[in-house]
């Protein structure tokens, strides 16, 4: 399948061969039973599979626009409504929507919320309402995605790295994980939050600060916050990311924001 999704890649009349065709399709479905993954942990880290992002972006010019009707409420798109949640042992709240090539594994609930082609949540998490997992991202296990979180999709350019919220993750109202960023295991994000890629992360839990730039360690309490920039027209705060604080071991990987928040004294 790689070796056809390769060549049709580069070679879009391709799409016309049904072989290819079959190809592109049994992709998507493989990543909607969680057996292909566009992206994965490896020994050095994530890899990504660069060729399923291929066959995800080919699906689309594959597919035709069609009216969708789930009872009153229609639909008009190119990719097909997720279905099969009893027997993948997912809860949705209506109006939740997942689309087909989306993996939602055993134990996950949807609060009225959107997964996007591509995703993948693992067993025990929760999207909350109105949260929003974009194309290809990657949810581990046990995570909650609070109300109104917004993780981002990312289909091009097909090496670039997906978002990652790795497991135990708590991610508090209104946060934003964009461009790739990286959120590693047991971390906290305060509410409103906001991780891009170039965004400044600032432990300043030591004596002197020290700086990441896309990428939460594990374990850390992070909350909003900024930081004086010089520009020609004076000094502005810009805004930024603080780590706070580690999760202790002591706190129960189900805890609450508030709780994780409250052993740094900090109140969002």
């Amino acid at each position: 399948m790689q070796q056809l999704i390769e060549q049709a890649w580069e070679d879009r009349s391709l799409l016309n061969n049904c072989e290819v065709a079959e190809a592109i399709e049994t992709v998507i479905d493989q990543l909607d039973r969680g057996q292909l993954r566009v992206a994965e942990p490896s020994t050095n880290g994530w890899q990504v599979n660069q060729w399923v992002k291929k066959a995800v972006l080919l699906y689309f010019p594959l597919k035709q626009m069609q009216t969708i009707e789930v009872g009153p409420f229609q639909f008009h798109d190119k990719i097909p409504l997720k279905k099969g949640y009893a027997e993948q042992g997912v809860r949705v709240v209506p109006h939740a929507v997942a689309r087909h090539g989306a993996y939602l594994a055993q134990g996950v609930v949807m609060m009225p919320s959107y997964v996007n082609i591509g995703a993948y949540v693992d067993s025990g998490t929760m999207v909350d309402t109105w949260a929003t997992v974009g194309s290809c991202a990657q949810i581990g296990r046990n995570v909650h995605l609070s109300g109104g979180v917004g993780i981002g999709g990312v289909l091009e350019p097909v090496q670039a790295a997906p978002v990652i919220v790795e497991d135990h993750c708590f991610v508090g109202s209104r946060c934003i994980v964009v461009e790739g960023a990286h959120i590693g295991h047991d971390a906290v994000l305060g509410a409103n939050t906001v991780i891009t890629g170039s965004t400044k992360i600032i432990d300043v839990t030591g004596a002197e600060p020290v700086t990441y730039k896309g990428s939460v360690p594990p374990n850390s309490v992070v909350i909003p916050g900024s930081y004086t920039r010089h520009f020609p027209a004076g000094d502005y705060q810009v805004p930024c990311a603080l780590i706070i604080g580690q999760r202790k071991e002591s706190t129960d990987k189900k805890t609450s924001l508030n709780a994780a928040l409250r052993d740094y004294n900090v109140s969002i």
